[in-house]
């Protein structure tokens, strides 16, 4: 049986970026997938021309130039801006909250009238908590209001953030919202941080490039073909599945939140006119509207390319089969998490990694810092 120094479980970020300096250093690797294809959740198709993110809209964003440059070594990266818009009851809002938006909600139209409207429903908000003999924000519904007032709160937070995870506002912790951006500036660039774009080509173009020269194979179960031998196979195990299915859920199931899309070819140019549009009311039953084209193509391109895809996101609760997107961090899950990762911590030659391995919500940058910083 050939032997490889790295059995990496999982052709996401994390385990490509493993396997590409694992390589770099001598070792031999085998990369396996339980899907049909490598890339994990950035995986992109081909459709009418337009690549299309398959498992929802991923946008690179890092203030680390190292990260920066490491994934620009493989592929360029484009001039995607992150600009997302607001849809409440066919009215529609800049994101994050910014002077347009409050332009478009109050009509003020400087960052003094701003201030002043923010203020006053947070006082009123504060006021409410008080005499109910609350010092501090209980609940995620609390804090949104303490933070940006009622109106706001209940236009764009509240019923895109009920959806998104399946409770009550006034049920979910208050920490989910505590970094809530909110800009005295007209800036509708959703992230702050220094560098941003798509690779030119699409995420495949980074996994491929990643992956050259490397054992993989799709289509493969870890837990039927390796998990009980993989010492047979390798010296070390790269681990990046979910973290209790691991370990045979000995200890209960970790709870996650999952996405449903609904993707459909249509036949005009330009659907939306943007990337990406929120749907903030609950009785919408999807959060947002992804258009595919807008992530790589710009100007009289959109036009140049006759049809457009679009993707509804639903967001929903997982059960058995569906892909895990989301951990559920309120004190249960946070808890039995904790206890799993002291199993990890006691297995031998294995590395637990990524989003689904440490249930953390990753962004993309920095998995791939992790993978960057790590032992091997």
């Amino acid at each position: 049986m050939k032997r490889y120094d790295y059995l990496i479980v999982g052709a996401g970020l994390f385990g490509a970026v493993i396997a590409y300096r694992a390589t770099q250093l001598g070792k031999r690797c085998l990369v396996i997938d339980r899907r049909s294809h490598l890339g994990g959740n950035v995986y992109c198709e081909d459709q009418e021309g337009i690549h299309v993110h398959k498992y929802g809209a991923h946008i690179f964003h890092t203030s680390n130039k190292e990260v920066w440059d490491f994934v620009n070594s493989f592929v360029e990266f484009n001039r995607y801006t992150n600009c997302p818009v607001a849809n409440y009851k066919d009215k529609l809002y800049n994101l994050p909250f910014n002077m347009n938006t409050f332009y478009q909600m109050w009509g003020v139209t400087t960052p003094a009238e701003a201030t002043a409207k923010i203020e006053e429903q947070k006082s009123e908000a504060l006021a409410k908590m008080k005499a109910e003999g609350a010092l501090e924000p209980r609940n995620l519904e609390e804090q949104a209001q303490v933070l940006i007032g009622k109106d706001i709160y209940e236009a764009l937070i509240k019923g895109y953030t009920e959806k998104q995870w399946g409770r009550p506002c006034s049920e979910l912790p208050a920490f989910i919202i505590k970094r809530l951006p909110v800009r005295l500036v007209f800036d509708n660039n959703y992230f702050n941080d220094l560098y941003q774009g798509i690779p030119k080509g699409g995420y495949n173009v980074l996994i491929d490039a990643l992956l050259q020269g490397v054992e993989t194979r799709t289509a493969c179960d870890f837990f039927k073909e390796y998990k009980q031998n993989w010492q047979e196979v390798a010296d070390k195990l790269v681990y990046t599945g979910a973290l209790d299915e691991y370990f045979d859920y000995r200890l209960g199931k970790l709870d996650w939140r999952t996405v449903r899309f609904e993707t459909e070819t249509l036949d005009v140019p330009n659907y939306q006119g943007n990337a990406v549009i929120n749907y903030t009311e609950r009785d919408v039953p999807y959060t947002r509207i992804i258009e595919h084209k807008h992530f790589e193509m710009f100007g009289q391109q959109v036009y140049d390319c006759p049809k457009t895809v679009i993707s509804r996101e639903y967001s929903t609760e997982y059960k058995e089969r569906m892909e895990p997107y989301y951990p559920v961090n309120d004190e249960r899950n946070n808890r039995l998490a904790d206890e799993y990762r002291a199993l990890a911590a006691r297995e031998g030659n294995v590395l637990f990694g990524g989003r689904l391995a440490e249930y953390k919500y990753y962004d993309m940058a920095p998995v791939i810092e992790k993978a960057l910083s790590v032992d091997l």
